[in-house]
């Protein structure tokens, strides 16, 4: 990537972009994190798991090796199997001693991956790429800001350890030189007390420098994801769609909808109307359906499209706004009017018809003709 790429990428990034970061198995990743896990995970295990588990182990070693300073070499097939079963009671015996360390060591693993927050598993993480073996992007990353803080980090984490190292084993060995009636039986417990102390100030030490790893890496991360405010339109583009393609498409349906209007229209038998911002076309054909058929409906422009259609195919025009608008929500249109409005529509549709055969009566309660689209 350019310098000038780099510095137009400028906006935070978006939650989608994270997303497919993440499916390609791009995540801040802390190797902080896990180092300070194994050394508390020893911790754990040096305080805590040995005490219990080397007793058993020195015991179950001592009475194999007694076992097999006793022996006599078999002769037999009966002599080998004997042996095997030995053998194979220590291994048992071993692996169930030594089990609560590894568990100790799996576990502090996991803790260590969960502290990152985020893990992921994806194949192009692994797959070979030509670009990962290019001399140039090697140098280029060797002399990064991240491998010149990792450097820095790595180089304060040797020269730390080592000075706790040293003044804790000085302690240890001036206690021993010090201590009054000293036996080598009771060195074990000198050095158990220096390592314990050892794990513990290194994990002291270490736990900072995770939590700044991976604040760090986390930070570089969301930097490298940063988008362009080019990058940002694509990809509104792409999720919501080219805007001008949209406005074509609504065009086409817009389009689309006054031509049925136009043909649907003319066949109606009456017009509902709200007045101005509802309208809604009714046909009834006596003897063929159970109930008026809507065959068009619409709102302020196209309602206005309805209405004049009907006046130009002399279509009546009845004003009833509460019925305007229930139709309108609750049918759709080439959909039956439903049950609960059959009562209006029919007094609506028998006055209509009786205009058609010049028997002139009131409209129904809470309705006006309207003569044509002029009177809006």
């Amino acid at each position: 990537m350019s310098e000038e790429d780099k510095d137009n990428k400028t906006e935070e990034p978006t939650e989608q972009k994270l997303q497919k970061a993440r499916q390609k198995g791009d995540v801040p990743s802390s190797q902080e994190a896990g180092n300070m896990m194994n050394v508390f995970s020893l911790f754990v295990v040096v305080v805590f798991v040995l005490p219990y588990v080397s007793s058993g182990f020195v015991q179950s070693s001592k009475t194999f090796i007694e076992l097999a300073g006793k022996s006599i070499a078999p002769s037999s097939n009966q002599g080998i199997q004997n042996v095997g079963l030995a053998i194979l009671d220590l291994i048992i015996t071993l692996t169930v001693q030594v089990s609560p360390i590894f568990l100790a060591m799996v576990i502090a693993a996991f803790v260590g991956v969960l502290l990152q927050g985020e893990t992921v598993m994806a194949l192009d993480r692994i797959t070979p790429k030509a670009s990962k073996l290019s001399p140039l992007g090697g140098l280029k990353k060797m002399f990064s800001i991240d491998r010149v803080v990792d450097f820095l980090k790595n180089a304060t984490k040797v020269f730390v350890v080592a000075a706790i190292a040293f003044f804790v084993a000085r302690a240890a060995i001036t206690d021993i030189w010090q201590a009054r009636g000293f036996v080598p039986e009771t060195l074990l417990l000198y050095i158990s007390d220096a390592t314990t102390k050892l794990l513990i100030a290194a994990a002291a030490f270490l736990v900072p420098i995770a939590i700044f790893d991976i604040i760090w890496k986390r930070l570089q991360w969301i930097k490298k994801q940063r988008m362009s405010i080019r990058d940002i339109k694509d990809e509104h583009k792409d999720s919501e769609g080219d805007p001008k393609i949209k406005a074509q498409r609504a065009e086409i349906r817009r389009k689309r909808a006054r031509q049925r209007i136009a043909t649907a229209v003319p066949t109606a038998d009456v017009i509902i109307t709200n007045p101005t911002h509802y309208a809604v076309a009714l046909k009834y054909e006596l003897g063929v359906d159970i109930a008026p058929i809507c065959v068009a409906k619409g709102t302020d422009l196209m309602a206005a499209q309805i209405r004049h259609l009907a006046d130009d195919n002399e279509i009546p025009i009845v004003e009833n706004r509460p019925l305007a608008r229930s139709l309108h929500a609750s049918v759709e249109v080439d959909e039956q009017v439903p049950v609960e409005h059959w009562q209006v529509v029919a007094e609506i549709i028998g006055y209509v018809m009786d205009l058609r055969r010049n028997i002139q009566r009131k409209p129904p309660e809470g309705s006006v003709l309207r003569l044509n689209a002029d009177d809006y």
